[in-house]
């Protein structure tokens, strides 16, 4: 870490960001041979505990945005790790499911990633790990409950156009 005491290096979006690039290059060290993401992985994960769930559950679920988590999904089932089946309750409706293949992978995967979580963890004294963990977790709820107010504006402003520009339409 730059020790040049830079403001930003006590903000914590940046340190929660740093332990994320962390934690990324080593799964990716410990899982190449798979071909696997974190993204990916959680899918996986999520959909062998919740066999049968649509894309919509699975997005809050893991907590990622339905458009990239339909990339994922592809990307998955082109590898057959999931399938999509057709719900029989409502015909638009695909619902997942992991594969034998998926399954093998989480198998293979599984043990290297929580290996990993000890690895992040171990550089704090063991008592205040589940207090560490407790703090990440409260500031996630906190935050997510339609309770908190947030002081940053969400309407992005408008942008002016220069007269030398074409229009798109």
């Amino acid at each position: 870490m730059p020790t040049n005491n830079a403001p930003y290096q006590f903000l914590p979006g940046y340190l929660i960001r740093r332990v994320n690039q962390l934690l990324v290059a080593q799964f990716f060290q410990q899982t190449h041979e798979h071909q696997i993401t974190p993204v990916q992985w959680v899918a996986l994960c999520s959909t062998q505990a919740n066999p049968g769930m649509d894309q919509i559950t699975l997005s809050r679920d893991i907590a990622i945005d339905t458009s990239t988590l339909a990339g994922v999904i592809d990307r998955l089932e082109l590898r057959g790790l999931i399938e999509r089946k057709l719900s029989p309750s409502d015909k638009r409706v695909k619902l997942l499911f992991i594969t034998a293949k998926g399954k093998s992978l989480l198998n293979k995967t599984s043990p290297k990633v929580i290996e990993l979580q000890d690895w992040l963890l171990s550089v704090l004294p063991p008592k205040d790990r589940k207090v560490f963990l407790g703090y990440l977790r409260q500031l996630i709820t906190g935050h997510e409950s339609a309770e908190v107010d947030t002081p940053i504006k969400t309407k992005q402003p408008t942008r002016k156009r220069s007269s030398n520009k074409k229009s798109d339409t």
